[in-house]
């Protein structure tokens, strides 16, 4: 990719170019937005769609729709959009990665293009790492989308789950949630059994926040959604006690060498009567008939001790060529489950991956996708390759003075954690806040009881604990403040010089007695806030008075500490190891110098971190190789050369898994595309008899093939088909009407014609709606479960294809 990657960066700076010409226009309109009144700046949402209902595009808006963003950011929130953040805004709209540096503002650089794209009505789905993420920015920054007229969705877990509620969020003209659950819904989509139950509504536009995090860290696992296969185990056994009281030629009848059982009216009598129902084929919902015929399968065709032993209380097939145990191989279709419940062996609960996708072809079904970040440029080329995606670098705001140390290397991890240690102990003796980051909670809570022994109050944070997280991290840069952190990438919260006076306001808030639920945000409220109780009403909006003014209060306080915390020097962070991607470094060291403040930032490594153990071997000898006291630290260009190289490898590796994820799915692909846009056809049709005939047809046509295996009578095998077609339908036809047919066309025009009288008869008794609804949810059932099948299939498939790589063979031919 090292070519791919120079072309890719030769051309950023006319992309650069490009963007930097639209500031101009756009601030140009700046004094015109000022002097319009809070409604006519209102209604300029209402003249940007008139004008896209006119023909005009969204590019032909966006200079204006920026100008009108920026004085709303203005008014509702208080934040006024720099000129690099429109460039920001700008490259997202044109459908590019725009990397900004941490603490450039990334969160309110994308209200530009959602609320331009937003004015389409077709939907903006601006996509975060976690729920805390996406239900800040749903109400933080959709205070100004709201305020200029458009409506605001959220999908996180636990909020709004019904099909109902999440449909109204999908259906608002911006959408904010994580991966995870966009994903997971378009999945679940395809898994309804209604039109009603379907959430999503297409997928126009998006916007990923931490791009790299969301389409190259999390890409190497696909999304599946799994399940157990339908609990029957009581069932199983229920069938396989009334099989074992029929009789073989009375109650059914067998062909082996088709490897055919079908029960008899006998036999059929005898199940109803056991079961206490009173027609077996009434029960559709049940799938007893499906039930009865895989209990005599099990029963009849398959034989202990030669097509299966039974070992340690499991039933394992045995393969019919080697006589080898096929050890995790399992029958589909029910039939593993009725040989258990044969043997009288536990049933064994089994997961089935129900529907499955990878996040590339996920994100590759927008019409136009966008991202940013600050650390992108590593992975361009693999963002240019897999999804089409540019990479422009926006400018800072101010110039970064952020200073980097060289890297520490100590012989021994303990040696390193002391050192580290002694480093956090000056700087707090000055003052200096420290953000420390780990790799691991092992780590983390490895340093804290060293730090705990030296008296150094600090915080511990790990990825589970997103709100508090938040919370932490915005005050991580007051006075004093020392902060384990074990990975620090994609937290979307920073850290302010000073402290976070809204951070400390809404403690206070809490300090003073007011409830909790008053500062809950709307997404959280069991109603709607206009039809919650007038008690709760007046509570809250006592609540937000006092937040406001307690964040004017703290304003000053802060920017005072602020200025303190910038003559010592500014945030100082310190990593005590080196990632396996640089990106993650690289985000790290971001936390200091946001805005053109100070910091600084230093690793300490050691020759135990993983790292080096496993990749830079050749700078682990040379050191090792070197007579120095364990607490002696060494700073050698060589050692930092060989750890880039070293996560270089690492991160190669990690894009070749990437890559193959892929390439397997992209096999999948395209069957899925086909099999869910013929799902979405039988949930949408309103007459699906026609079908449902022609399957119909099909399926007599298989069994005459079958049972009628050329022109000549004498190969005929009539009583087998007759058999046969009653476990379909309560047929009317006699062997000797068959049997006197010229041909097997005759047979099929005879047999189609009992199938369309019996298949009118049940309409007329059901009627043509419950019917239709009959033909949906069956045509349905068969589609889903010949879909699983082929997933179970497919999963069998990519086992095989990991040993031949195993084996050193190409595992894609």
């Amino acid at each position: 990719m090292a070519v791919l990657d120079r072309i890719l960066r030769a051309g950023e700076g006319k992309k650069v170019k490009a963007l930097a010409a639209i500031v101009p226009e756009i601030n140009a309109l700046e004094a015109s937005m000022v002097a319009l009144s809070d409604d006519a700046l209102r209604a300029k949402t209402g003249e940007f769609r008139s004008r896209l209902e006119r023909g005009e595009d969204l590019n032909d808006l966006m200079v204006e729709a920026f100008a009108v963003v920026r004085e709303a950011s203005k008014r509702v929130i208080g934040q006024r959009h720099y000129d690099v953040q429109l460039m920001g805004g700008a490259a997202l709209h044109s459908g590019w990665v725009a990397e900004m540096r941490t603490g450039e503002g990334k969160t309110l650089v994308s209200t530009l293009p959602v609320y331009l794209n937003g004015l389409g009505g077709k939907g903006v789905h601006l996509v975060t790492v976690n729920d805390y993420l996406a239900r800040r920015d749903a109400v933080w920054m959709g205070q100004i989308h709201r305020w200029l007229g458009l409506t605001v969705g959220l999908v996180v877990p636990g909020v709004r789950t019904s099909a109902a509620e999440k449909r109204a969020d999908y259906a608002c003209d911006l959408t904010y949630g994580t991966n995870n659950e966009f994903g997971f819904d378009y999945l679940r989509d395809n898994m309804a059994a209604t039109v009603a139950e379907k959430v999503q509504r297409g997928h126009n536009f998006a916007i990923v926040d931490e791009v790299d995090s969301i389409l190259i860290d999390e890409a190497r696992t696909p999304l599946i959604i799994s399940g157990r296969i339908a609990d029957a185990a009581t069932l199983y056994y229920k069938f396989a006690s009334i099989v074992r009281t029929l009789v073989r030629g009375q109650d059914f009848d067998v062909e082996e060498d088709k490897r055919i059982v079908v029960p008899t009216e006998s036999g059929i009598n005898k199940v109803e009567q056991q079961l206490g129902i009173e027609n077996l084929y009434d029960e559709v919902q049940r799938n007893l008939v499906h039930q009865l015929q895989v209990a005599l399968k099990a029963a009849v065709l398959y034989h202990r001790d030669k097509d299966y032993i039974v070992q340690d209380g499991e039933v394992k097939i045995v393969d019919e060529f080697t006589g080898r145990i096929l050890e995790g191989r399992r029958w589909s279709e029910g039939i593993h489950q009725a040989v258990e419940a044969k043997e009288g062996v536990r049933i064994k609960e089994e997961n089935q991956t129900l529907a499955t996708v990878t996040l590339q072809n996920y994100f590759r079904m927008y019409s136009k996708l966008a991202g940013m970040t600050g650390t992108a440029q590593t992975e361009a080329a693999e963002l240019m390759n897999t999804y089409g995606l540019n990479v422009v670098p926006i400018p800072t705001n101010r110039p970064m003075v952020r200073k980097d140390e060289a890297d520490l290397i100590y012989k021994s991890e303990n040696a390193k954690f002391e050192a580290v240690v002694e480093d956090i102990a000056k700087r707090h003796e000055t003052g200096q806040p420290v953000l420390v980051g780990t790799v691991s909670v092992e780590k983390s809570e490895v340093l804290s009881r060293k730090l705990q022994q030296r008296g150094i109050k600090h915080e511990v944070l790990n990825a589970k604990q997103h709100t508090r997280e938040a919370a932490i991290v915005a005050q991580a840069g007051r006075v004093g403040s020392v902060t384990v952190a074990t990975n620090m990438a994609g937290r979307g919260v920073d850290i302010l010089l000073g402290g976070n006076p809204e951070g400390l306001a809404r403690s206070q808030v809490l300090k003073e007695g007011h409830h909790a639920d008053t500062l809950l945000d709307e997404f959280a409220l069991p109603l709607p806030l206009e039809e919650m109780p007038i008690d709760y009403i007046t509570a809250r909006r006592k609540a937000h008075e006092r937040l406001a003014e307690l964040v004017r209060q703290f304003s000053e306080v802060c920017g005072e500490e602020g200025d303190k915390v910038r003559a010592l020097g500014g945030l100082y962070v310190l990593g005590t190891e080196r990632h396996e991607s640089r990106r993650i470094d690289n985000q790290l060291r971001g936390r200091a110098g946001r805005q053109g403040d100070t910091g600084s930032s230093r690793f300490y490594l050691s020759l135990d971190d993983e790292l080096m153990r496993l990749f830079a071997t050749g700078a682990l000898s040379w050191v090792m190789g070197r007579a120095l006291p364990d607490d002696e630290a060494i700073e050698a260009k060589m050692v930092t050369k060989a750890i880039e190289r070293a996560q270089n490898t690492v991160e190669q590796r990690n894009a070749e898994i990437r890559k193959n994820v892929l390439k397997y799915d992209e096999v999948m692909n395209e069957q899925r595309k086909i099999i869910y846009q013929r799902r979405d056809q039988i949930l949408s049709g309103s007459d699906l008899k026609a079908a449902a005939m022609e399957y119909l047809a099909d399926a007599v046509d298989s069994l005459i093939e079958t049972h009628c295996v050329s022109e000549a009578d004498d190969e005929w095998d009539i009583d087998g088909l007759v058999i046969e077609l009653g476990s379909f339908w309560p047929h009317g036809i006699a062997a000797e009407s068959l049997s006197s047919c010229a041909s097997t066309d005759e047979i099929y025009d005879l047999v189609m014609a009992d199938a369309s009288v019996y298949y009118e008869k049940r309409e007329a008794e059901l009627g043509a709606a419950t019917m239709r609804e009959i033909e949906r949810q069956v045509m349905l059932r068969i589609i889903d479960q010949r879909w699983r099948e082929h997933l179970e299939e497919m999963d069998y498939l990519q086992e095989g294809i990991n040993l031949r790589a195993m084996g050193q063979k190409d595992p894609l031919t």
